[in-house]
């Protein structure tokens, strides 16, 4: 279902083709063409492995040190619920040590961000000085076209899931507006999760469901941010290269946001962070003083109001999974939201 939701993004992008022509862009694109034409989805994928994960580290692979991550994450799961009370006991040890330094990292994160926009306005003002006002039409197309999209999905999939566990749409929808309009204006998953929690409650859920699935889906559901992937990863490469994305390159782009999106954190502006990951796993990176830093930029000044539709849609979408879960495995009052 999540590859759907990242082909969802790029039919978005193809429907809109959002693009700003940007200057020197003729000149970039000649010398970017040499540099993605032999990248492949088989190129990727057999890459995934790392044979060294320093010099992944080293040299920003960003795929090859996803993987490892989420091999080193599992077997550190399975040491954690060991009999042994020793491998039970450095295991536990290890998470903590791990859970300090993604505190800290979020603390990071969260500092930057609130300093980002004043960055981010002086990187517009340069890109409006190069490009003049013609760039804010491509931008306004950017938005509209998130947007529809991230309609489209909670008319189609969340309500066709309701449908098809016969949950009651119109009282389910009561319930949700709360978490959607916090997530709308927090644009952070984790801060709207109490909402969430209330809502699921008030929905007949049991708590031995939402207290497991919704902080799960507060950092693994991502469907909105799958969505604006496509569609500024569209923007991005017709913007600087004067083309649409070739069909190896929506592969990846479908492979390396899925994996991204698992460890992709419930906070402001961690879908930008992202897109910018997956930018330089097609082979794209976005450096300072490059054409292609410069539509960035313009992404990342209406970021604010692209997070704040993703995050709404994430939180929609983890309540509806929560229910559909619960009413699946019997953990849903027959008196809340059933038909």
């Amino acid at each position: 279902m999540r590859r759907g939701l990242r082909r969802h993004g790029l039919l978005m992008g193809n429907i809109f083709q959002p693009h700003a022509e940007l200057a020197q862009v003729t000149e970039l694109a000649a010398d970017a063409a040499g540099k993605t034409a032999d990248v492949s989805v088989w190129g990727v994928i057999s890459d995934i492995v790392p044979t060294s994960v320093l010099t992944s580290l080293v040299n920003e692979t960003v795929l090859q040190v996803i993987f490892f991550a989420l091999v080193f994450g599992l077997c550190l799961s399975y040491m954690k619920i060991s009999d042994d009370e020793r491998i039970r006991t450095i295991s536990t040890t290890m998470y903590n040590i791990f859970d300090c330094l993604s505190e800290i990292m979020m603390r990071v994160v969260r500092g930057i961000m609130q300093y980002a926009p004043i960055g981010v306005a002086v990187l517009i003002c340069e890109v409006f000085a190069k490009n003049g006002a013609k760039v804010a039409g491509a931008l306004v197309t950017v938005t509209v076209a998130c947007f529809v999209g991230y309609a489209i999905h909670i008319v189609l999939a969340y309500g066709g899931l309701l449908k098809i566990y016969r949950i009651k749409i119109g009282t389910f929808f009561k319930e949700a507006r709360t978490p959607f309009i916090t997530a709308f204006v927090t644009r952070s998953s984790n801060a709207t999760l109490p909402t969430t929690m209330t809502a699921a409650e008030n929905l007949g859920v049991d708590k031995e469901v939402y207290a497991f699935s919704l902080p799960l889906g507060a950092t693994i559901n991502m469907d909105g941010t799958a969505i604006y992937q496509g569609v500024c990863a569209f923007f991005l490469v017709m913007s600087c290269f004067g083309r649409g994305l070739t069909f190896g390159e929506m592969g990846m782009i479908v492979l390396l946001a899925t994996l991204a999106s698992i460890g992709t954190a419930g906070v402001p502006g961690a879908g930008a962070i992202m897109l910018a990951m997956v930018m330089q796993g097609i082979n794209m990176p976005i450096a300072e003083g490059t054409i292609l830093a410069g539509a960035y930029a313009m992404i990342l000044g209406i970021n604010a109001i692209l997070d704040m539709g993703r995050t709404a849609l994430n939180v929609v979408g983890d309540l509806t999974c929560t229910c559909c879960v619960a009413k699946h495995t019997k953990f849903l009052r027959e008196d809340s939201v059933l038909k």
